[in-house]
């Protein structure tokens, strides 16, 4: 099985991935990590080539990694706004959406220029205007969703487990 975390950046998918992946003895790969050491930096794609071509870029990483059994996949952000990628994840497995408030990213976001969709615009305005757009389908490709605020890794992916073995 494959388990997708998904969610807005800033919602701690990389942590609780690696206490998942602890938990569980299954290898948590960072889609935008593998992305990063095949292609360079994210935010040089963005600027160089654009969101599309990043987000096909996404797309082919998934499908590679979807080959891969008893792995969790902390997918980038908007990887999930692709219907197929969608379907090629739940055929494969679970998606757990990782739910933050708009306060909990602004906290975690509002220092880290490696995000280049934060790149050019006030922080707190953007991240609700992704917020905005993106929640209802987070919500709605989910299998399961956890709420993260105001809790640390291990108790969110000791959730996760909990969850997953009902």
């Amino acid at each position: 099985m494959i388990l997708t975390l998904c969610g807005m950046m800033g919602a701690g998918k990389t942590t609780v991935g690696k206490k998942l992946a602890d938990i569980t003895d299954m290898q948590c790969v960072d889609t935008d990590a593998v992305i990063e050491e095949k292609y360079g930096k994210i935010t040089d794609i963005f600027d160089k080539y654009g969101e599309e071509y990043f987000r096909a870029l996404e797309t082919e990483t998934v499908q590679s990694l979807c080959e891969k059994d008893e792995v969790i996949l902390s997918v980038g952000g908007g990887l999930v706004l692709r219907k197929a990628n969608v379907e090629l994840l739940k055929s494969v497995g679970k998606i757990v959406y990782l739910r933050a408030k708009k306060e909990t990213l602004v906290q975690r976001l509002r220092l880290d220029d490696s995000r280049p969709l934060l790149k050019g615009e006030d922080v707190e305005k953007r991240i609700e205007k992704l917020l905005c757009a993106r929640a209802d389908i987070y919500e709605r490709v989910a299998d399961y969703t956890i709420d993260v605020d105001g809790k640390n890794p291990e108790t969110i992916a000791l959730e996760i487990v909990k969850n997953i073995k009902k």
